[in-house]
């Protein structure tokens, strides 16, 4: 990702709808799978600290901490969180074998060529029993200006996604796609009505648009939460487990 685009993440989001949606979704699974209690959790790819901010607030039982690729990110997650955080790359995590209770990673996976190789760390890094839970944008067909900016390498179908926790040696315990009532906005937006000067689409919107896409993901969120999937979506979420040795 860009390094403006780091800046551009500290400032919005924890107020971005998206990224509102995303977080509540990450602490419903973690507490929804993980036993009560201390547990170490993972942000692996963590930017600028967000997911973890809320994840402390949710809970101050989980022992977090955050890993990403960019030294600028880095630096801004330390001084928004207080937590550790470490420089690294998800493809080689620098951190022992089941080190982990549960490893988090939103919209980085589709950074890196190597997912597979991502996958396999995250297994490894995760105590036997422990979740993986990962979140890409979806469907090569919605590729735009976004993807570009923010360095995209692939965007995802569930089946996809779900093979590589196969792969690694995780059990899918739920996936879905994401975001399916916004998602003729979001076409509209990206394909239709491109901005005279496209950048990444991580940004405050007026108050009646963040309104109204807080309202359809809550709406969506009421659904998943019931562990129902959605057939179509803007992002695909699974989340697996290590099996118990």
């Amino acid at each position: 990702m860009q390094r403006d685009e780091y800046r551009k993440l500290a400032e919005v989001e924890d107020r971005m709808w998206y990224f509102r949606a995303l977080n509540r979704r990450v602490v419903h699974w973690l507490a929804r799978q993980l036993p009560p209690g201390p547990a170490r959790v993972l942000d692996a790819g963590c930017g600028t600290g967000g997911l973890i901010t809320t994840l402390r607030g949710a809970n101050a039982d989980w022992r977090l901490t955050g890993l990403d690729f960019m030294p600028l990110a880095c630096s801004l997650a330390r001084e928004r969180t207080g937590v550790e955080i470490v420089e690294g790359s998800i493809t080689q995590l620098p951190f022992a074998d089941a080190s982990f209770e549960a490893v988090v990673s939103v919209d980085v996976l589709c950074q890196v060529e190597a997912a597979a190789a991502a996958l396999r760390e995250f297994a490894r890094v995760v105590r036997p029993g422990g979740i993986v839970l990962i979140n890409v944008p979806a469907f090569m067909a919605l590729w735009s200006y976004h993807d570009d900016t923010c360095e995209t390498k692939h965007r995802y179908t569930r089946p996809e996604l779900s093979a590589l926790f196969a792969a690694a040696g995780l059990r899918v315990d739920f996936a879905t796609y994401v975001n399916l009532l916004p998602l003729p906005l979001i076409v509209a937006r990206r394909k239709l009505f491109r901005p005279a000067r496209p950048t990444s689409d991580v940004q405050l919107y007026p108050v009646p648009v963040e309104t109204a896409f807080a309202a359809l993901a809550a709406l969506e969120f009421a659904w998943m939460r019931q562990g129902w999937s959605m057939p179509l979506g803007n992002s695909v979420f699974v989340v697996g487990r290590r099996a118990a040795d």
